[in-house]
């Protein structure tokens, strides 16, 4: 009798591992595929481009409307989940996604492309992210949350770093729409595995707060927007050609403008609460130290993770030439090492102080990035990435296994999916800045460092020197040495001149990388001070 109980116990406990690991793939492949589309393309833009009829500039801004739409709805997207419930907020924001996907695979032109990419795909996401941290919460108890963020939150940041490899061998060796048909494929599969997961019930009585939908929307909106267009336009002085608002760079005044709309809605929030009615989140809630803590380690990790995505695959494609595969594969070994931390810390130390883990997992971004910045030279090759990636990873990870169970079991359970909605957001933010900002100092100081160096190369006539520092002052490309070489012969330039002009811009593109990898050298630093908020027990 004990004998059958002890059996039957065992084979219950192994059912709800079994359970508990389906749940688990499923979350984290959601993650994973919402991540993917944000840097699978990155490698393929040219060639979409031609197939779909458009431009670079066409693509681009349909890679910044996903972005512009997934930020914009987020909040809206978590309060949905509270009012459908999570795991029906998932299932339909992953049909709508995968409508996205199919419809992005048949594109024949831009509008197309942008209706399923763009709109389509960035409303699943604004309803399936903020999800997905809610039903970790409601799938996995407080002592097991901090392993499950972790191996999600590892799955969106290995999209990143797989994306470009993803992307260019089907690129190379099918078509870019294959990316899109294998994403319906997964979608698919990630349905069927939802009957699982253990839901939460729809809030009863709650209702959308549609002025507040709007405002939070055009707030955030404003905010993504503008510093998405940085990089052109300039953040507070406008670059050469770019427009100009009373004397400022456009960038300046549409973030002032989404702050203020963004106080305007946490302003209408605390009036709404004030009179009962239905809000999208509350604005107290904001003011947990422990939660803001998180949110604020949050933004510093996406900043860091996103900088680190934009500059060293500049380096591997661009500077050193290499493939998109090859690039690639160059960025694996961060993957290796940030599925580590993140499912291993957990397991080995679960009861690791969440703050000394995130501030390990900075230091460990600030040595990668610091042995990055020293290795980096004229001649230096693929190899030193390495070491860098696998601190990186390291780093990554580390945050990866502790904020997602910090900031969720700060708040009870029920308002799970309001702070999943503000932390998707926070970290669309992080991302957008981190490769906003670091692109806009890798181009300028690049520029200044190339215009000095022809001014004063003697194998520079001076005529062609006063040219550049005119039609360039403007912010000079991010080219390889091939490009170049093709543009200056076009241009008639004599092949002694567009020698030196080469070495010149080969050495400016080293300088503009140091400059853009010691800024975010420093942002870590920064990261770093800034996580003290973060508590020094595990949540319980």
């Amino acid at each position: 009798m004990i004998q059958d109980q002890k059996k039957e116990a065992s084979r219950r406990a192994e059912k709800e591992t079994s359970g508990a690991g389906v749940v688990l793939l499923t979350l984290a492949s959601g993650q994973f595929l919402m991540t993917l589309d944000s840097s699978v393309m990155n490698v393929s833009i040219v060639t979409v481009a031609k197939d779909v009829g458009t431009t670079v500039t066409g693509i681009q801004t349909a890679v910044t409307f996903y972005t512009l739409v997934m930020a914009s709805f987020m909040i809206t997207g978590g309060r949905l989940g509270q009012i459908l419930g999570r795991k029906r907020a998932f299932v339909i924001g992953c049909v709508i996604y995968g409508c996205g996907s199919f419809i992005t695979a048949l594109a024949g032109n831009l509008a197309t492309l942008m209706f399923g990419w763009s709109f389509l795909e960035g409303v699943g996401a604004a309803l399936i992210m903020p999800a997905i941290v809610a039903l970790v919460a409601s799938n996995f108890v407080r002592d097991q949350r901090p392993r499950a963020y972790g191996l999600v939150a590892s799955a969106g940041a290995i999209a990143v770093a797989a994306g470009p490899l993803i992307g260019g061998l089907l690129t190379t060796y099918l078509s870019w729409r294959w990316v899109f048909a294998g994403e319906v494929l997964v979608v698919f599969v990630i349905l069927i595995l939802t009957r699982q997961m253990v839901d939460t019930p729809p809030t009863a009585g709650t209702r959308l707060d549609l002025v507040g939908t709007a405002l939070s929307a055009l707030g955030l909106g404003l905010v993504v927007y503008g510093i998405l267009r940085s990089g052109s336009w300039g953040f507070v002085q406008p670059k050469t050609g770019a427009p100009s608002w009373l004397g400022l760079s456009p960038v300046s005044w549409l973030i002032l403008a989404g702050g203020i709309v963004l106080r305007l809605f946490l302003w209408w929030q605390t009036h709404r609460l004030a009179r009962g009615d239905a809000v999208l989140i509350d604005p107290a809630m904001l003011r947990n130290r422990i939660l803001r803590g998180g949110l604020i380690s949050f933004f510093f990790q996406y900043f860091l993770q996103a900088g680190l995505f934009f500059a060293v695959p500049l380096f591997l494609s661009v500077a050193l030439g290499l493939s998109a595969v090859a690039t690639g594969i160059r960025l694996l070994p961060l993957s290796s090492t940030l599925l580590l931390a993140a499912a291993g810390i957990p397991r080995v130390f679960p009861d690791a102080s969440p703050r000394r883990v995130v501030q390990a997992g900075f230091l460990a971004l600030f040595a990668g990035i610091v042995i990055m910045v020293a290795a980096l030279d004229a001649g230096a090759g693929a190899e030193i990435v390495t070491w860098p990636m696998l601190l990186a990873g390291l780093g990554i990870g580390a945050l990866a296994s502790q904020l997602g169970s910090v900031t969720v079991s700060s708040v009870p359970d029920e308002h799970s999916g309001e702070v999943g909605g503000v932390q998707n957001t926070v970290t669309n933010l992080g991302a957008s800045i981190g490769t906003a900002l670091s692109g806009a100092v890798l181009i300028s100081s690049l520029t200044a460092s190339f215009l000095s160096g022809v001014q004063h190369n003697p194998a520079v006539p001076a005529d062609l020197s006063s040219k550049a520092q005119v039609e360039l002052a403007g912010g000079i490309p991010f080219i390889s040495d091939e490009d170049l070489k093709t543009a200056l012969d076009g241009a008639g330039v004599p092949p002694h001149t567009a020698e030196a002009i080469v070495e010149q811009n080969a050495a400016a593109r080293i300088d503009g990388l140091r400059t853009s990898l010691s800024l975010l050298a420093a942002i870590a630093l920064i990261a770093l001070f800034c996580s003290h908020q973060i508590p020094t027990r595990q949540p319980s």
